[in-house]
């Protein structure tokens, strides 16, 4: 069954490739918020707070009625933390009714055996959890050490495909950490992806010796995420400009809570149109 599901996103993978090569006329990724709320607060993100309640699922569903005649390809849920959301198993089947990809962002501290069995119900195809550091510490509390036995649970039951993203850069205290999550994600059969994060100021820098080495070895392991493109972040790690147009507002849709359409979650207030009409 894993086997099978997973070679049929592999297909439906590349079918949206190859149709956002052909035609530039149409919104490959939406990236939606059903709560805002979070039940971490790691410093460095301004993506949460922790009281916000969550977006009604009849309105939850409203908006993502909408995405089809955009012809979207890809739906991501995120948040705040998007597993606090009483109904996110329903969301996750109106994205699967329209034909959309259905993923989702979490913190994994949510994960458990009877999640997952409802997230295969529901028809999930991809999640993402990004790992911080190998124990937590004042910044992240998302490590290895909390994560593992969500990732073993996740090996043993998810019917979805799975992506354990890591990071360097921007300051991180061991970057030596990233290679270990990354060694540990592919011991468990999962993709993986390196982030390569901006510092306090905003500015990605170019990579440190020690972090260069990290980069280069991390590039080795098998299973990568279909979303790595390395030729664009090679350049960011050795501090070279990048030739290309930000497609945000037009193949990339980042909606917040309130069902408007910015630029993206770091630039939020710009650009914000509403998703649907008559709202």
């Amino acid at each position: 069954m894993k086997r099978s599901n997973r070679l049929r996103l592999r297909l439906r993978e590349l079918q949206m490739i190859a149709r956002g090569l052909l035609s530039s006329k149409h919104v490959l990724l939406a990236h939606i918020i059903p709560i805002r709320r979070c039940n971490l607060a790691c410093t460095y993100c301004n993506e949460y707070d922790d009281f916000s309640p969550p977006v009604p699922t009849e309105e939850m569903l409203r908006r993502i009625d909408c995405l089809p005649s955009l012809k979207t390809a890809i739906v991501t849920i995120s948040g705040g933390q998007p597993l606090t959301h009483p109904e996110i198993e329903t969301i996750i089947r109106r994205i699967r009714h329209h034909g959309m990809i259905a993923g989702i962002i979490t913190n994994g501290y949510l994960v458990n055996p009877k999640k997952i069995a409802a997230l295969n119900e529901a028809g999930l195809e991809h999640l993402q959890i990004s790992i911080d550091n190998t124990q937590p510490d004042e910044v992240s509390m998302k490590s290895l050490k909390v994560l593992d036995k969500k990732l073993e649970y996740l090996a043993e039951f998810a019917e979805f495909a799975v992506n354990i993203n890591s990071v360097i850069g921007g300051g991180i205290r061991n970057p030596e950490d990233a290679e270990i999550i990354t060694r540990r994600a592919v011991e468990l059969g999962f993709s993986n992806s390196l982030g390569i994060i901006h510092d306090h100021t905003g500015s990605v820098k170019p990579l440190t010796r020690r972090e260069e080495r990290v980069y280069r070895e991390i590039r080795t392991y098998g299973k990568q995420s279909y979303a790595r493109f390395d030729w664009f972040q090679d350049n960011l790690a050795h501090g070279k400009p990048n030739d290309w147009r930000c497609r945000a507002g037009a193949r990339y849709l980042y909606i917040c809570e309130d069902g408007l359409v910015h630029y993206c979650s770091r630039n939020s207030g710009y650009f914000a149109f509403r998703l649907c009409k008559n709202t």
